[in-house]
């Protein structure tokens, strides 16, 4: 026992020491700080905001498509027909975010990263004007219609702003930056539920203004573009402007010297040369980058049906049996989003010493043990007067270990292990998987609660333990590593004829004089 303490401290020491060191590094790059808040607050700041801001105004506007109908045709609607109305509304922003998923990517790589952010920004500035017309016109078209342009200015947003973070870091840095694009999810998610409670936007008046507030963010982040460069690896690898590459990187990390990181983006251009961005299908068809593909295809699908939005309709049917009043579960759903954007915060912090891979692994394995004991104590709540405090907590363990681990890693995972020439179509693939499954929940998850009620945790945990074993077995540690040396790691871990041939022709980091990564 005496050995083991010392072993503890000795662990957790050199924890803090790394955390520290990294979170020296971060601060000593002002401008790379400025560009996570600056991408941020028009990237998925508006995909986490526009997935939770509507569940306040909800009446309101079901209120308004009834009253439309009576004022145009003089008929008032059955609730049916209102519910259907209701959840057309709801889903084509998933329809809206795919369509902008799907052309992220080649937008991005044809017009530069930034310059497709400032288009996208303009698409959520329409939608926000016509929100906040659309109950003076009396029209429930016009929620349709800007909810469809908000979930396209998601798709490009979530898309692009992931991508340009990941490209804009040092290696050293990009599972703390990374992380970021999961934090600001959050903290949209947050803003959301805040700004709909009563006391603040959430009433029969203002309603159209907090739909609408979403165009405040696409106008700070339109007003401060200017001030970031655009991405070094976009400016090297698809552009071949070295000097424009020196630049950004200077203005991005500081006027240290950075041969070593443009060195090791140099060996990727030089294995990609010649070698043009692929699309969508060649990745499909390339044979020698399956294994990284899987992993996109796993990981992504799992993020959508893991469970969490299940967690969060549960809440209020746990908080509201556990004695809090009606009128009080908007504030206390509050305390699930404060949950979620204090764990991605300590996420944030600690991805750099732990490693993607741990985290994600350990992530869903956890999930999996909560959602068990979660159906168990659902089961229980009417048979044990005090089990409804046990499902509170668990909903909040599991929204940790999701926030923890799969919600920070994943969204940065395509521009990890897929290098310049497959990026764009990695992403677009993930993020596609990503709306599709958010769309596919929508729709069927009434259906799967109305049939199974609490037990549909159980197809979740499912999802949940599997991914959590493919991952394990399947999938290398990134951090620290450059792209060639990730791509070796697949090789080795899954080797194909294709792969093996592809990695003896790839240049070696030695022969650009790049530094081998080292573990923290």
């Amino acid at each position: 026992m005496s050995c083991i303490c010392p072993l503890s401290w000795y662990y957790f020491l050199n924890k803090g020491l790394a955390m520290s060191h990294t979170l020296t590094l971060l601060l000593d790059k002002p401008v790379l700080i400025a560009a996570i808040f600056i991408m941020g607050i028009g990237g998925t700041f508006q995909y986490g905001f526009n997935i939770s801001v509507m569940t306040s105004p909800s009446i309101f506007i079901k209120e308004l498509v009834n009253a439309t109908c009576i004022q145009r045709y003089g008929k008032s609607l059955e609730l049916w027909e209102v519910n259907l109305i209701w959840s057309i509304v709801v889903s084509i922003f998933s329809i809206g975010g795919l369509l902008g998923s799907l052309c992220a990517g080649r937008l991005a790589s044809a017009y530069g990263r930034k310059k497709c952010l400032q288009l996208n920004n303009l698409i959520a500035i329409v939608a926000a004007v016509m929100m906040m017309l659309s109950k003076t016109a009396m029209s429930f078209e016009m929620i349709m219609v800007a909810r469809l342009l908000y979930g396209i200015n998601a798709g490009v947003g979530l898309t692009v702003h992931t991508t340009y973070m990941v490209e804009c870091c040092p290696k050293r840095l990009r599972g703390m930056v990374g992380v970021s694009v999961a934090t600001f999810v959050s903290i949209g998610k947050l803003f959301g539920q805040l700004l709909g409670i009563s006391e603040l936007l959430g009433t029969e008046k203002l309603w159209p203004w907090l739909l609408g507030s979403c165009g405040v963010a696409a106008l700070l982040q339109l007003a401060t573009l200017p001030l970031l460069p655009e991405s070094p690896r976009y400016l090297l690898l698809d552009q071949g402007d070295r000097q424009g590459c020196e630049k950004a990187i200077r203005k991005l990390w500081g006027n240290k010297d950075h041969s070593v990181e443009v060195d090791e983006m140099l060996g990727e251009h030089a294995s990609m040369k010649g070698v043009r961005n692929h699309t969508v299908l060649q990745l499909i068809m390339d044979r020698s980058v399956r294994w990284q593909l899987l992993t996109v295809l796993v990981t992504f699908s799992t993020l959508q049906w893991c469970g969490i939005n299940a967690v969060y309709l549960y809440s209020f049917e746990v908080f509201q049996t556990a004695g809090i009043p009606t009128y009080q579960l908007r504030h206390a759903a509050l305390g699930t989003g404060l949950c979620e954007l204090s764990t991605s915060l300590a996420c944030f912090m600690l991805v750099e010493s732990s490693g993607r891979r741990l985290l994600l692994y350990r992530g869903y394995f956890c999930m999996t043990v909560t959602l068990g004991l979660l159906t168990l104590t659902l089961y229980l709540q009417t048979v044990v007067s005090w089990m409804p405090y046990c499902s509170m907590v668990l909903i909040f363990i599991f929204i940790f270990f999701f926030c923890s681990g799969p919600a920070g890693v994943t969204a940065p995972l395509p521009g990890e292990i897929f290098n310049q020439s497959f990026r764009s179509a990695s992403f677009t693939i993930a993020f596609t998987l990503n709306w599709l499954g958010l769309f596919l929940l929508g729709l069927l998850f009434p259906l799967i609660v109305e049939n199974l009620d609490y037990f549909c945790f159980l197809i979740f945990l499912v999802f949940c333990f599997l991914t959590g074993l493919f991952v394990w077995y399947n999938v290398p540690e990134t951090k620290n590593r450059t792209i060639m040396e990730i791509t070796a790691e697949y090789v080795k871990m899954h080797p194909t004829k294709e792969s093996s041939d592809r990695e003896m022709t790839m240049p070696k980091s030695s022969d650009i004089n790049a530094c081998a990564a080292t573990k923290l």
